[in-house]
Formats: structure tokens, sequence, C-alpha cells
């Protein structure tokens, strides 16, 4: 297995890419659409279509931008048989707290859908800087390796 995955590992390599970029622009849009649906009236036709739109962006881009991205890193990991190494590791702690952070934000959108407000925007706002100080940490782990 590990031979077919090594002879497809610039094809494994661009679907990583693809797809990390897919769910980056997932994760770095939704807090935003947060910030917004709770700005508009609870009730009003403006909060059906926030919700909507969430619902749309979870399951059509986030959903399967999350999988393709762990699909392909594990495909990648074995033909490149990078498990020992230390900057993957950390890589993937770092992965897995993204995920955690996906898996708050579509909890988070199903507790607007039903109307519960529990955050303020400031701390939406905030929380949007999540995705792109992580990612900036796993660009540099895996290109630079520093350890």
């Amino acid at each position: 297995m590990q031979d077919l995955l090594s002879m497809l590992y610039f094809w494994l390599k661009a679907g990583h890419i693809i797809f990390v970029i897919f769910w980056m622009a997932g994760l770095f849009m939704l807090p935003r659409f947060f910030v917004y649906h709770q700005e508009a009236a609870e009730g009003s036709p403006e909060n059906a279509l926030w919700v909507d739109r969430e619902r749309k962006l979870l399951k059509i881009i986030l959903l399967p931008a999350i999988l393709a991205v762990w699909g392909f890193g594990i495909a990648l990991a074995i033909a490149t048989d990078a498990w020992d190494q230390p900057w993957l590791h950390a890589k993937l702690l770092l992965v897995l707290i993204l995920s955690a952070f996906h898996g708050w934000m579509a909890g988070y959108a199903k507790k607007l859908a039903r109307g519960e407000r529990p955050m303020k925007g400031k701390t939406l706002r905030l929380l949007n800087e999540i995705p792109g100080i992580t990612v900036a940490l796993i660009v540099i782990l895996v290109v630079i390796k520093p350890f």
C-alpha cells in the first residue's frame, strides 16, 4: 500500500492542499456568518436566511473538506512514512484543535438555529482568528520542520 501511495504522492499532496484551502475558507466564513446572524432579529426572514446559509456552508463545504483533509493527510503520512517525525505530531495536534473548533462551530450553528445566542459579536470576531493563527503554525511546521 505504501508503494502505491508513494507513486501518488504529488496527487495526494495536491488534493490535501486543495481541500485545506476549502476547509480554511469555511472556517474563516462561518464565525463571520455567526456575527451577522446574531445581528438579525430573532424570527425574522433574515434570521432564517442565516440559518440556511450556515447549514449549507457546514454540509456542502466544511464537512466534505474536513473529511478530505484528514483522508489525504493520513495517506500522505503513510506515503512518506512520516509517523515518527516530531513536526508531524505537532501538526496533528493543531489539526485536531482545528477539527474541534469546526465541531464547536457546528454546535454553535445549531444553537443559533434554535434561537439561542450565548456569545457576543465581539467574542465571535475574536474566534475568527483561531483558524488563521493555527494554520500559520501548521504551515511553519510543514515547510520549516523545526524539529
